[in-house]
């Protein structure tokens, strides 16, 4: 079992898949950038860190993962829109910096939580908030594939509250609906499986279980 720590620990999806990772038998560490969550993180079974992602340095980062032992990185952060200097910030900027971190500290094993169809160039105009996201997704995915780390990348659709039932893998339609909770499966499966290293996992709901699924994913580094 490994040391999981989850960048942006109290998101709705991280909040759904440490218990789950603490049911596997991890030791999960959700970090968290206002002390106040902490309890929230707690009731999951999970280790508090605190730490503002958004600003810290890359030696910040390293010194987060050595203290906390770090096994697997999980970047499952994200500024959630609207701001476009934050959106780089955090989605690019930020992710950026904890891969340099992972690098520098021997921690081999990253998992991004990125979206389907990142990298496959924009969908909309300039003056769209989400083109910022779809620029900085595009750019920390690729430095994550060029970099050294066993690396996974997953590429949930469009994220539900829905409860996670199956899933399909392999697919194109930037909008197919996803549960946040069928990412926080695909999250566990693909750290319990070292045949994912190195595949970008393109995923939404449907029938088929998650960790056959996963391991008979297509050895793909991207979405294209």
């Amino acid at each position: 079992m490994a040391n999981v720590t989850i960048i942006g620990g109290h998101g709705k999806v991280a909040l759904l898949a440490e218990p789950k990772l603490v049911q596997a038998g991890h030791t999960v560490n959700a970090v968290i950038r206002n002390a106040d969550q902490s309890s929230d993180i707690e009731s999951k079974g999970a280790n508090a860190v605190v730490l503002d992602i958004q600003n810290a340095s890359t030696t910040e980062i390293e010194k987060m993962l050595q203290e906390t032992e770090t096994d697997v990185l999980v970047w499952s952060a994200g500024a959630g829109g609207g701001d476009t200097s934050r959106t780089y910030a955090i989605d690019q900027d930020a992710a950026i910096r904890t891969i340099e971190a992972a690098e520098h500290t021997g921690v081999k094993r990253y998992v991004m939580v990125s979206y389907l169809g990142s990298g496959n160039g924009h969908t909309v105009g300039e003056d769209n908030g989400f083109y910022a996201y779809e620029t900085a997704k595009a750019v920390a995915d690729a430095y994550l594939r060029d970099s050294d780390l066993d690396f996974t990348i997953l590429g949930p659709g469009m994220l539900t509250e829905d409860a996670a039932a199956g899933i399909e893998v392999n697919l194109k339609p930037e909008n197919a609906e996803t549960p946040r909770e069928l990412v926080a499966d695909v999250m566990v499966a693909v750290i319990a499986d070292d045949s994912t290293i190195g595949k970008a996992i393109p995923f939404s709901a449907g029938s088929n279980e998650v960790s056959a699924a996963v391991a008979a994913a297509p050895a793909k580094r991207d979405f294209k």
